[in-house]
């Protein structure tokens, strides 16, 4: 039995490694990177991108590995340990991902959809690709179909457990996608002439084109790209033992990810500058425009070939969307499991109907279903609830994690102390993070530097947003802040004082169930 709760978790170090990637590789990889890359100075961008992974994404992906690692459980368990009064950052951090499941869901429904539709006569795609995708998008039952489609794929790879479903999926999915991403740009890098005009636009270096808000959307990409403040890295490192290196796979995970959207922009921009090359420079190579309306057109264009390449993307797609969505509803579900110590099964099925259920109206505000009479202050669903995760939510829980570590593990017996990056160092090895000669330079960061970044990000997002929004962006503010009150109320009068279980727990859970 003992045996067993050691394995009580990811089996090996590429299987984490594959699902923390596949947690981080997701639509924003291969939609926001490269249009931003493209729109912000190409390579300058880029150069600044990994200058942010470097001194704020991976030290906020560290101070995440290891509050799950130290403490094998949920992340309100996890927060527990670290200092009592933190307990509410794990119940925000909870909610944020099962939010997030709620919208994207719809989305990979969506590309689902188009990986299906990828065979219908090439002519429809090539002249009728804006009319199918409105029409699909408002129709009032298609969305929702796909989206329990999707939903259902994701709760069936849950419920066969991390080792057993996660892991597993993980071995599989991530090598797929990142094969058919390759031979999908080797093609489009093929297209003729025009490829060179689109790699010029995606990758030519030029800093007159950066300025204050590329580096403010470089800072923003390297935090949302690695999925930090979200619960989920605290979930996946709660099942890692000390066999499994965090620095090296923190180096891996942040690797590929860049990987997949630099490759993910080839192949991308080459078509672009090949087929449709008058969009280079316009507002049109992003979000849904990109993925739903411009690219089949493009693939529309290629001939019969077209429909296996634009198969292969959008299949593609939804690996990386699949993956994030995996990881998302593992961080609720592990809660779930652990305080009301219920089996895996049962709450999967609880919390996949709950977010199919917030999904529906999602599909329709988003489809501009009902003539677009569902929205919230002027925005769409999703959007407004993309607003409030992205920009404020989970800043603040990477903020909380870097806290947390820097500030609260350890033995402080005075200011001097405790202000101290060399003490802090001293004390987190004692503990047992082991990062090698990384340590100390993340002591110092995850005290000081990477609180401070974040903070910019947060700051100056709001403020850019309320400019271009104006007064309605208000509500997204107002709305995130009553989230947070709930999630200290909630947590100071439920859990602060009760037990919120932890990972030998879920695996008593489980092996009662099978008794059973």
């Amino acid at each position: 039995m003992e045996v067993a709760k050691k394995r009580n978790g990811f089996a090996s170090g590429l299987g984490f490694i594959l699902a923390a990637a596949g947690s981080a590789v997701g639509l924003g990889n291969l939609w926001g990177f490269p249009y931003k890359t493209g729109a912000n100075g190409g390579a300058a961008f880029v150069f600044v991108y990994i200058i942010c992974v470097l001194l704020m994404g991976s030290i906020a992906l560290v101070a995440e590995m290891y509050l799950g690692r130290r403490a094998q459980a949920n992340p309100v368990t996890a927060y527990k340990k670290a200092n009592k009064n933190l307990g509410f950052v794990g119940v925000l951090v909870i909610i944020i991902p099962f939010l997030i499941i709620c919208y994207y869901s719809v989305l990979g429904g969506w590309t689902f959809k188009f990986a299906v539709n990828s065979f219908q006569p090439i002519q429809d795609a090539a002249n009728n690709g804006t009319n199918f995708f409105s029409s699909f998008s408002s129709n009032a039952f298609e969305p929702v179909f796909y989206t329990l489609v999707f939903l259902l794929i994701a709760g069936v790879i849950i419920m066969a457990g991390v080792k057993g479903g996660i892991e597993k999926a993980s071995k599989v999915l991530m090598p797929m996608l990142f094969i058919l991403l390759v031979a999908v740009a080797i093609y489009c890098l093929c297209l003729g002439d025009g490829v060179l005009q689109g790699l010029n636009f995606y990758l030519n270096p030029d800093f007159s084109k950066l300025g204050f808000d590329g580096v403010l959307a470089a800072m923003g990409q390297a935090f949302y790209s690695l999925s930090l403040g979200m619960g989920i890295m605290v979930s996946y490192g709660s099942y890692t033992d000390n066999k499994i290196k965090i620095g090296k796979s923190i180096a891996m995970i942040a690797v590929f990810d860049t990987l997949v959207a630099l490759i993910g922009g080839l192949a991308i921009f080459s078509a672009v500058g090949a087929l449709q090359p008058e969009l280079l420079g316009t507002g049109n190579l992003g979000g849904v425009t990109l993925m739903y309306m411009v690219l089949p057109k493009i693939f529309g264009q290629m001939g019969g070939i077209g429909q296996l390449v634009s198969f292969f993307f959008f299949a593609m797609v939804v690996i990386a969307a699949l993956t994030s969505v995996i990881s998302l509803l593992e961080v609720a579900t592990q809660f779930v499991i652990q305080k009301f110590k219920i089996p895996r099964k049962k709450a999967t099925i609880i919390l996949g109907i709950v977010c199919f259920i917030v999904s529906i109206p999602i599909a329709w505000s988003v489809g501009g279903a009902f003539n677009g009479a569902i929205n919230l202050f002027g925005f769409d669903l999703l959007t407004f609830l993309d607003e409030m995760t992205n920009t404020i939510l989970m800043p603040m829980g990477a903020l909380f994690s870097c806290l947390a570590i820097g500030w609260c593990v350890g033995d402080y017996k005075n200011f001097k102390q405790r202000i101290n990056p060399l003490h802090t160092y001293r004390e987190l090895s004692k503990d047992g993070l082991d990062i090698g000669w990384f340590g100390k330079i993340f002591a110092f960061m995850v005290k000081y530097v990477g609180p401070l970044l974040i903070l910019f990000i947060e700051i100056f997002g709001i403020i850019g947003k309320v400019n271009d929004n104006g007064v309605s962006y208000w509500w997204v503010i107002i709305f995130s802040a009553i989230l947070i009150i709930a999630s200290v109320i909630v947590y100071f009068v439920f859990f602060k004082n009760a037990n919120t279980g932890c990972n030998a727990d879920e695996l008593d859970i489980a092996e009662k169930a099978i008794k059973e």
